[in-house]
């Protein structure tokens, strides 16, 4: 059986995740800039392999909404341009034979108040996450202390130190929506 110390290990560690999850998340959010992490996990059917496209091209930002997508192999250009067109980018690629180029368009009031409540609900996933990992690791303590292996005590004051930290990550998490939300709405 694991050691509170063990358990709350684990428990920040799971928390940090969901943090780490939510960042990526909000980095595929458009903005109305053009930013590879929009389109380097999209999967692309390379030779029949459901494959992220970070994997198969390189990218670069030449001008702040104009992104390009320069495939390692030139036989994957057509199963790129498709994976972008069917993703929900809303974006028609330009291919040249060379790169991929996308344009993104500025984005309408209307499309911006939309991703802001995006951003909110996958925010509170990430709450939610974050509540039920410190769930999970209260089982855990108090199953150590039925069996005898923590003091009521003990319990009380790691149950304290995972309460600080949930307030801690979920801060965090509450700084990214306003961090995102800014973001959003700057025109």
């Amino acid at each position: 059986m694991a050691t509170s110390k063990e358990i709350t290990a684990d428990t920040r560690q799971r928390m940090k995740k969901a943090v780490s999850h939510l960042q990526e998340e909000f980095g595929g959010i458009r903005t109305g800039r053009a930013s590879p992490a929009q389109v380097e996990k999209l999967m692309v059917d390379y030779y029949g392999a459901q494959t992220p496209l970070q994997q198969l091209a390189g990218f670069s930002v030449p001008e702040p909404r104009v992104l390009l997508v320069q495939p390692y192999d030139k036989g994957a250009m057509k199963a790129i341009e498709k994976a972008i067109q069917q993703s929900d980018l809303g974006i028609n690629p330009g291919n040249d034979g060379q790169v991929i180029r996308l344009t993104f368009p500025q984005l309408t009031e209307e499309r911006r108040k939309d991703l802001v409540k995006v951003v909110k609900n996958r925010a509170e996933d990430g709450r939610v996450a974050v509540r039920n990992v410190r769930r999970d690791a209260r089982k855990e303590l108090e199953a150590l202390e039925k069996a005898g292996d923590m003091s009521r005590d003990e319990l009380e004051r790691v149950e304290k130190d995972l309460e600080k930290a949930v307030h801690e990550v979920i801060a965090e998490i509450d700084e990214m929506v306003t961090h995102k939300e800014r973001e959003l709405l700057e025109v």
